[in-house]
Formats: C-alpha cells, structure tokens, sequence
C-alpha cells in the first residue's frame, strides 16, 4: 500500500513479469480491494502490477495499472 495524502492510498502488487504473473497480480489487487470496508475508509485511488519485464506501462480494462520497474527511474 502507498500513502499519498489525505487518507488517499493506492495498492501495488510486486510480480517478475510475463502474462500469467501479471494476471496474478492484477486479480489479487481486485481481491483485496473487495475486502476494504469502504465505511471506514475511501476506495483505492488506483492498484498497479509492479513488474520486472514489461514492453511499456498501460492501463488494463479493469482499471490495474502495469508499470514496469524500469519505468521509476529518476
């Protein structure tokens, strides 16, 4: 999870790469965001796969952000 202000959070799935882990990581974000109890706190501001090997960044239609590692360089 990464705080950004406010009470604003957004969840982040680690995986290696490829397809399969990143479909892995993007189901167990959807998961967990099903879990929070939205009375008690506000939803997601977004959920990224944070992946060592990814052609590009993109948004999937689900809404999970894949961003590859290489894409946080300064």
């Amino acid at each position: 999870m990464i705080h950004i202000r406010k009470g604003d959070y957004g969840l982040v799935e680690i995986k290696l790469g490829g397809d399969k882990l990143i479909e892995e990581g993007a189901e167990i974000l959807r998961d967990l965001a099903s879990k929070i109890d939205t009375k008690s706190m506000s939803n997601p501001s977004f959920m990224m796969v944070l992946c060592a090997k990814a052609p590009f960044t993109y948004k999937r239609d689900d809404d999970v952000y894949v961003i590859p590692i290489t894409a946080l360089r300064p």
